[in-house]
Parts: C-alpha cells; structure tokens; sequence
C-alpha cells in the first residue's frame, strides 16, 4: 500500500461507513450498477488509510500515515530551528519521539496482543536514544574547533538526523520486540490465517525499520542544505521575518516527498516464501508464499 493523501486524514465517519459499505457489497457480488472501478479504489484508499487491517478499529487522525505530514511538519520544523538550547533540544526530541511512538503502535502488527509495557519501553527508549544523540553532539560540537559560523550553524542543524533515526529504529525494535518471540500471523492466498511464524515477523520489523531510517534522511537532511543557500538571498536577508515561513515550506515539501518514498519501499501486506518459515508454515498450505502486515 502506498500513502494515501491526507485528503483521507479529514474523512468523515459517515464517508468511512460508506466506503466499507461499498467494498463488502463488493465482496458478496451485490454492487449497485454505474459503480465505477475508480470510486471502489477510492474507497479502499480511504479505508486502508483509516482502518487498522489487523484490528478493524479506527487509527486515531494524527497517529494515521496519511496525517503524518500535517501533524508531523510542525515538530521537523522545530527539530531544525538554528541555534538550539539545550533545553529546545530535549523538549523538540521528545515531542518528535512521542508522536513516532504512537504512529508506530496504533499502525503495528496487531495479530498477537501486546501488553502496553512494550509501548512504555519502546517510548521511554526512543526518547531516551534521541535525546542523548542529540545533545552529546551538540557538546561535541560546542567543543569543536576550527568552524567558520556558517560551517557550524549548518553543522548544528544536520545533528538531528543520526539522532532521530537511531531512536526510529529503537522505537520501532522495542516497541515491537515481542513479535520476534511470538511470531505473527501469515496467510493463505485466500486470506485464512495458516500459522504464526517468528521468522515473519523479523523481516517485518527489519522492513519498517528500514523505512525509519529512509523517512527522516530528505525530510532532515534536505531542508538544512536548501535553507542555507536561500538565506544567503538578498530578501530573505533584508527580511528575517520570512526565514520560519519559509523554512516551513521548505519542510513541508520535503516531508511530502519523503513519506511516499518511505512507505512504498515494501507493502504493508507483504508476501514471503513458505520456504523461507517455519517447517509448519509449509506443511499448513499449499501455495507457494503467504502474506504477512509488515506495519507501518
């Protein structure tokens, strides 16, 4: 599954039910005539947007992939304000880690319950691991010698992207370290679970942590290098008032390019080969490759 668009972020609980009225009658062979393949896509973007396919319950607007990017700009944009305090730094790390936290729970592998102590590890561990990336680099830069003023600045401001995403993975790993003892549900072409498998679930989460680190790479790496071309430009030099208004753009531009890259890099119902599992993964089906939600 691709990102849906945030126009799905907005969708009202009636077009919801709608959308999952249309796909059932779909499924049992009863659709009104003059639908359109183009409305039943539509349909299904809006649901797998807002309907966990593991659960059936609905993601919480600003914990949904498809309201990453207007929850999620506000907090890159503080992450990469210049000169920040000690102080900035903890609380912009925080912030950021707290949101990743809940969009990696309520867009998990939800086959097996998990009890909300792995969300508290998976929490307190990312923030932790953010925080003191963040800060001991900036410390080691304080200390740095031999930056010109402008070499540092942009320094500073390309310190939160090994800081957030070795947090994202630890995020990701904690949050979700009882599937690797537990295993996850994979099924038959026809949708019937036919096991739990732990070696699934390892390559779910080495797929989404994957995607943790892709994500943050344009959305934190790009907007420093543009910002520091275009504050050399004469109206944004006469006109300070304008570098946050178009730092923010500048931000949400790249974090509009970086989520559909990350997310498409594999499905979130991923497919792997019986021969690749568990000997009774293979002997409990008959096709070739099962299917497993690697999350999000």
């Amino acid at each position: 599954m691709t990102s849906a668009p945030t126009t799905t972020t907005g969708a009202t609980t009636r077009r919801l039910q709608e959308c999952v009225a249309l796909l059932d009658r779909f499924k049992q062979g009863t659709l009104p005539p003059g639908v359109t393949d183009a409305q039943l896509w539509k349909a299904q973007k809006v649901k797998q947007a807002i309907i966990h396919p593991d659960t059936g319950e609905k993601i919480l607007m600003p914990f949904r992939m498809s309201g990453y990017i207007p929850f999620g700009t506000p907090v890159v944009v503080g992450l990469l304000l210049p000169n920040q305090t000690l102080a900035s730094t903890i609380f912009w790390q925080s912030l950021n880690q707290s949101h990743n936290a809940c969009v990696n729970f309520c867009n998990r592998n939800a086959s097996k319950p998990a009890p909300a102590s792995k969300f508290v590890q998976g929490y307190l561990g990312a923030v932790t691991s953010a925080v003191s990336i963040a800060v001991g680099l900036n410390v080691l830069l304080q200390k740095a010698n031999g930056f010109s003023p402008t070499t540092r600045l942009l320094v500073q401001r390309l310190i939160p992207f090994p800081a957030v995403a070795s947090a994202n993975v630890c995020n990701v790993v904690l949050m979700r370290h009882s599937e690797l003892s537990e295993g996850i549900s994979v099924l038959d072409d026809e949708g019937n679970v036919v096991g739990t498998s732990r070696v699934a679930a390892k390559h779910a989460l080495m797929e989404t942590a994957l995607t943790r680190v892709v994500l943050p790479m344009p959305i934190l790496l790009l907007p420093p290098l543009i910002m520091s071309m275009l504050e050399k430009l004469p109206l944004l030099q006469r006109q300070r008032r304008l570098v946050l208004p178009v730092h923010s753009l500048v931000c949400l531009a790249a974090f509009g390019l970086a989520l559909p890259l990350a997310i498409s890099l594999f499905p979130q119902m991923s497919q792997i080969s019986v021969n690749r599992l568990e000997p009774e993964i293979a002997m409990a089906t008959d096709g070739p490759m099962v299917t497993y939600n690697k999350g999000l």
